[in-house]
Formats: C-alpha cells, sequence, structure tokens
C-alpha cells in the first residue's frame, strides 16, 4: 500500500474498525507507513472533517461524515424505503432481528435492520459492517446461488472465519463451508447454529428474480436459547416469501436495477425464491 490514495483510504478503513481511536504509532504500524507520512494524511483528513482527534488521548477517530455520505447514498438509491416496510413486517411477525444486507461487488454489505424482540435477550448489532461470508447465514445463502468454483474463490479472498473470532460452530475448512452452502441451496435457505456468533443462530434467503443474480440477503437471527433448529424451519417459507416479495419490488431501486441486468452465475438449481 505505497500510494497516497491506497494509504488514505487505509486509513479510514482502519478507524472505521476502531470507534474508540487509534494513536497515530499504531496507524503507521498497521498500515506500514512512515508516522511524519501518517501524520500528513491525517491531517488533511482533519482539515477535510473525516477525521477528528479525541481530546483526552489525542487518538484519532472518524466523524460522520462518511456515515452521512453512505446513508445519502443509501437513501437516493431508494433500497430503505422499498426494504424497511417489509423488513418491520417480518420482524413483527417473527420476534426477531431482521436484516437486509446489500451485494456490491465481492462485498456483502449490512444496511438496514428491524428489531422484533421488544423483551429478553436481544441481538441488535451496528449496521454497515461486511459479512463474513463463510460463517454468517447472509454469506452462505449468497454463495449458495454460485457454482462451487466461485463461492470457493470469494470466501478465499476474504479468508475463513474461524473460533475464536467467530462463533464456536464457524466451518474450520473450505469443504466444511461447501457442504453448508450446498445445504442452503437445497433447503431454499440458509441455516447456521453459534457459526457467526456465540449464542447466535440464523437463518437467511438471498433476494433475486428467477434467472438473475441475487441483489442482496435477508436474514432472520436470535439467541440459540428461543431461536432453535425447530424454529428456524418452521420461519423459513416467511422468510423466501420475503425475499421474493422485495425481489419483485425491486425496481424501484436504482441500486438493485443494477443488479438485474446481471444473469445467474449458477445453472441447473432450483429457484432459490417463492410467489
Amino acid at each position: 500500500m505505497n500510494g497516497v490514495l491506497e494509504r488514505t483510504l487505509g486509513i479510514l478503513e482502519l478507524l472505521a474498525r476502531h470507534g474508540d481511536g487509534q494513536e497515530l504509532a499504531a496507524i503507521a504500524d498497521q498500515i506500514g507507513m512512515p508516522r511524519s507520512a501518517a501524520h500528513r494524511l491525517l491531517g488533511d483528513l482533519i482539515r477535510c472533517e473525516y477525521v477528528r482527534q479525541t481530546r483526552d488521548k489525542g487518538e484519532y477517530i472518524l466523524t460522520t461524515k462518511l456515515v452521512s455520505m453512505g446513508l445519502t447514498y443509501l437513501s437516493e438509491t431508494g433500497i430503505i424505503d422499498i426494504a424497511q416496510p417489509l423488513l418491520d413486517r417480518l420482524a413483527e411477525s417473527t420476534g426477531e432481528l431482521v436484516r437486509l444486507s446489500v451485494i456490491d461487488g465481492k462485498r456483502l454489505t449490512w444496511v438496514a435492520r428491524a428489531q422484533g424482540a421488544r423483551q429478553g435477550l436481544r441481538y441488535d448489532p451496528d449496521m454497515g459492517e461486511d459479512a463474513r461470508l463463510s460463517c454468517s447465514a447472509s454469506g452462505l445463502a449468497w454463495m449458495s446461488t454460485m457454482g462451487d468454483d466461485e463461492a470457493l474463490a470469494l470466501a478465499a479472498q476474504q479468508g475463513l472465519g474461524m473460533p475464536p473470532a467467530y462463533g464456536p460452530n464457524a466451518p474450520s475448512s473450505m469443504q466444511a463451508m461447501l457442504e453448508m452452502v450446498h445445504a442452503a441451496n437445497e433447503r431454499g435457505f440458509a441455516v447456521t447454529q453459534e457459526t457467526f456468533t456465540p449464542g447466535l443462530n440464523a437463518i437467511a434467503a438471498p433476494v433475486r428474480l428467477e434467472g438473475q443474480a441475487p441483489m442482496g440477503v435477508i436474514s432472520i437471527a436470535g439467541p440459540t436459547v428461543r431461536f432453535t433448529e425447530a424454529r428456524m424451519q418452521a420461519l423459513g417459507p416467511a422468510l423466501v416469501s420475503s425475499a421474493a416479495q422485495l425481489a419483485a419490488a425491486s425496481g424501484a431501486s436504482a441500486f438493485f436495477n443494477q443488479h438485474l441486468r446481471k444473469p445467474a452465475s449458477r445453472n441447473g438449481l432450483k429457484p432459490i425464491y417463492a410467489d
């Protein structure tokens, strides 16, 4: 990462992963650049209001400017306007967390959510994170629409998400991951039990029209104590139906329209959608 642009983007991506801020030395070391150069770039980012320094320790932290840009973009594409009512209904009927992730190139990013749990244990993560494809229900659901070679290449580029960083049941090999991908394709939706987060189970289904590449993924997640395997299987049809409804409405979103022109990358598999 030698160019100024690459270094600048590297700083922004690093700070995005550290909400409590990072010291100059830590930033320079992790980006792999001299501290003097890091100091100059951070000064430019502060001047442009993308970064600020904390008063107590002088650590560097992101401002909300990038977040604002992202939210503005999503608003302009129409994704949230289309998806939110559907997510709200599904969350209310299931009593669990429902999330939408969108596909952008090789990334799957959570952009919207609806919380159905009103009491007891609640799983309520931050938005804007990229899904770890190999161990998240959303990632497995997306890869279930691909051929094996494409899925393996995508997961290998990102790297396996393994314990203890992720759930205790996260697949520890590409073959184990592929078995879960194949099961998701056969079932019509992915099912995970403590693969992404300890104590959390989830199901996910791709959002796509027949014969087209997927546009995103809808997931339902909840604590293992109440979101059991039997309950996940029972809610699967409702999840798939919601994904189909969102796909049918996708023409109103500029972002989703980009995907409508892309053919499906896997042939001969049963469509993952519902009437």
